[in-house]
C-alpha cells in the first residue's frame, strides 16, 4: 500500500510511530554524536527538536526549545551534554566544515 492510499490519521499515525521508533534508535546509541549525524545526515538531535517546535507552532501549539530537548533527547539538552556528548575533534570539525561548504557551494 502506497503512502497516498491511506487515509490521513493512519498515515499520521504511522509516521509519529516512525518518529518514536528514531528516537529511541538515536537514544539507544548515545555514542553517535550530533556532529556525526551533521556530517553523514546533515541533521542532528538539535535540529529535530527545532523541526518539533516548528511543527507544534504549525499546529497552533506554543512549544519552547527546551521542552523540544526534552521530548528529544529525553532529557534537558544541558544533562544529555554532560553525561554523552564529547569534545569534536579537529577531524570531525574539519569534515562539518567540508560539508557545509559543498551544501554552500551548490546553492
Amino acid at each position: 500500500m502506497t503512502n497516498d492510499k491511506l487515509d490521513e490519521g493512519t498515515r499520521t499515525a504511522i509516521e509519529a510511530a516512525v518518529f518514536r521508533r528514531l528516537l529511541r534508535h538515536l537514544d539507544a546509541h548515545k555514542e553517535v554524536q550530533n556532529i556525526d549525524l551533521m556530517i553523514t545526515a546533515d541533521f542532528c538531535r538539535n535540529c529535530l527538536s527545532k523541526w518539533y517546535v516548528a511543527a507544534a507552532a504549525e499546529n497552533g501549539q506554543n512549544m519552547d526549545l527546551a521542552d523540544a530537548h526534552q521530548a528529544v533527547y529525553g532529557m534537558s539538552y544541558a544533562a544529555w551534554k554532560a553525561h554523552h556528548q564529547t569534545p569534536a575533534s579537529q577531524e570531525q570539525l574539519d569534515a562539518l566544515a567540508a560539508r557545509q561548504a559543498d551544501k554552500s557551494a551548490g546553492e
